[in-house]
Formats: structure tokens, C-alpha cells, sequence
């Protein structure tokens, strides 16, 4: 395995880049970036669905459901929806993490913690 520490400034191309066509010089950056947005594309999604479709849109059918004395609809509204963001959160970041680790552009020190 290479060290990507010792690339040029930019950041060095994936890991087992080899096989297949060559990507150009910036490949594998326009790679990366497209990955990164679809990531968030999905997420932005999922994030409009819980807020704008379970605490608006069915919120009549969500409250037929009670959980703890609360109908569904008004916990999605309430509470449901920031635990929801929270969680997002929290893939975005582990997700981006690993993709930065697959790139070689992590921030890491050379014994592997963080800056």
C-alpha cells in the first residue's frame, strides 16, 4: 500500500485505482464529488419525507397510530423529526469519512488520529 502522504498537493488518486481506463489527472476528484453529492441527495430526501411527508402530509393517518399516550403524527412533528436530523447527521459524517478514507484525503495523522 502507498503512502498518500507523500503525493503531490491535491491528494493522491483512489486506492486500487489500476485496471480499466485511466481516469484523467482531477477522475477521480469529479468521482469523489459525484459520490458526495449523491450521498446527499438521498439523505436530503429522507430528510423532506420524515419532516414535510410524516409531519404534514399524513400526519391524519399517522395519528390513528399511538405510542406512549401520543398519537405518531404529533411525535414525528415534535420529536420525531430531530431525532430524524440528528441521525443524518451521523451517517453523513461516518459515510463521508470512509469515502475521505477511500480517497485518500482524510485528515489523519500519520498514526491514524485525527488533527
Amino acid at each position: 500500500m502507498t503512502d498518500t502522504n507523500e503525493s503531490p498537493p491535491g491528494g493522491a488518486p483512489p486506492p486500487g485505482g489500476g485496471g480499466g481506463a485511466a481516469l484523467p489527472d482531477n477522475g477521480w476528484r469529479k468521482e469523489y464529488w459525484k459520490k458526495n453529492l449523491r450521498l446527499m441527495v438521498v439523505l436530503l430526501v429522507v430528510w423532506f419525507v420524515v419532516s414535510f411527508g410524516a409531519g404534514i402530509l399524513f400526519v391524519e393517518q399517522l395519528n390513528e397510530i399511538v405510542i406512549g399516550g401520543f398519537p405518531l403524527g404529533f411525535w414525528f412533528a415534535q420529536q420525531g423529526s430531530i431525532y430524524t436530523f440528528i441521525l443524518l447527521i451521523l451517517i453523513y459524517a461516518l459515510r463521508m469519512d470512509k469515502l475521505d478514507d477511500h480517497y485518500g484525503v482524510s485528515e489523519r495523522n500519520d498514526d491514524g488520529s485525527r488533527s
